[in-house]
């Protein structure tokens, strides 16, 4: 791989870290305390052509390559996890399907306004009884005449309170195999549930969704043929993996420029504490790990842009990157000592955020069976 970036990748990135720096990071404490969704932000990136990185210029996007997408990814997430978190869901999860299988009129009403930031799109998997269990799902959908209507639960749904539509994963047909389909707000039978209080990324809304004999159309059947769901999901999962390692190295980028800036500001003894070697070995350590965890995303989104295997590396890419993310996380705390423990500094933000990394496209748990099976395969 030639890790030299284009001078288009170059500037991409230096516009959004500049976006970061001085609209993004400024907000982001007020909006971790409010819980308030910085739905203006969020707009403001719709503006830059985020949401369409990864789609085609016919379907209103720029048609950039994984890498590049990573590259921007990352400086969003440097300033809010949050943000960039809700960013990612909807340029990639909360989009993907409606056009891979959707229709004209899909595109049309849903797609393309989602692209421009001016509607909000959620997937929903998750469910009380099945996270990493695909197979535990008991949403069904249950056909009747001119469409499905579906029954079930779902949970953790990331941007449900704000979401126009939602991509939904049900088991339809005699084997009661996963399907996708279409569920716009305003459909009968669709309640969503009050937002879940996390203790991290609090200003990215979370749900759960119930459906209640919840009609849906025909033409709102994504899934070509019922039971296809699996198999798409599994091709977005290497993609996924790839995209949460990038925002975990963008949390922890900026957990290390704070820590570093506090060494050269906090005096004791009379001096610097970064002066004391102490802190210079934390700080190389932490500075060292980043830098492998990065190039290690980039190489993985080089994999996938190149039609290389990749599924392997992405799961090890996400494992190795979000839990560096987190030891960068808490090593920065530790700089801090008892500042770090206080909310005056954003160092404890990054750290309870980090952990938001560690359970999206799979614990690490999950990940390492992943990535033994295939070794053993």
């Amino acid at each position: 791989m030639d890790f030299e970036l284009t001078d288009e990748q170059v500037l991409i990135r230096d516009t959004f870290a500049r976006f970061s720096d001085e609209e993004i990071a400024p907000q982001a404490a007020a909006f971790d305390e409010t819980h308030e969704f910085p739905i203006a932000l969020f707009r403001e990136v719709g503006k830059l052509g985020f949401f369409g990185m990864r789609y085609p210029e016919d379907a209103g996007g720029s048609n950039h390559d994984l890498l590049t997408y990573c590259l921007a990814l990352t400086e969003l997430a440097r300033g809010s996890l949050a943000l960039a978190g809700a960013a990612s869901m909807q340029s990639l999860m909360g989009t993907k399907f409606l056009h891979l299988l959707g229709n004209e009129d899909i595109h049309e009403r849903l797609l393309l306004p989602a692209i421009a930031g001016e509607k909000i799109g959620a997937i929903c998997m998750t469910e009380p009884n099945a996270g990493s269990d695909l197979n535990g799902m008991r949403t069904q959908a249950d056909k009747v005449e001119g469409g499905y209507v579906l029954n079930g639960q779902k949970t953790w749904i990331s941007q449900a309170p704000l979401a126009d539509f939602f991509t939904v994963f049900a088991k339809a047909g005699e084997d009661k195999k996963l399907t996708i389909f279409l569920v716009e707000k305003s459909n009968d039978g669709l309640h969503v549930g009050k937002p879940i209080d996390k203790m991290g990324v609090r200003a990215f809304p979370t749900s759960e969704l119930a459906f209640d004999g919840c009609f849906v159309p025909d033409d709102c059947r994504l899934s070509k043929e019922e039971g296809d769901g699996e198999s798409h999901l599994r091709e977005l999962l290497g993609e996924v993996r790839i995209i949460t390692a990038a925002l975990a190295i963008g949390c922890a980028r900026a957990a290390l420029q704070e820590a570093v800036r506090y060494a050269g500001e906090r005096q004791q003894f009379g001096k610097p504490i970064g002066a004391f070697q102490a802190i210079k070995l934390k700080l190389a350590e932490m500075a060292t790990e980043l830098e492998v965890a990065e190039h290690f995303v980039h190489y993985t989104a080089w994999l996938a842009d190149n039609g290389k295997p990749h599924l392997q590396q992405s799961a090890m890419c996400k494992l190795f990157a979000s839990e560096t993310a987190l030891t960068v996380c808490d090593q920065a705390a530790r700089v801090f000592a008892s500042y770090g423990f206080a909310m005056e500094y954003p160092v404890q933000r990054y750290l309870r955020d980090i952990r938001f990394t560690l359970i999206g496209g799979g614990t690490s748990e999950i990940l390492k069976l992943v990535i033994a099976k295939g070794l053993l395969s």
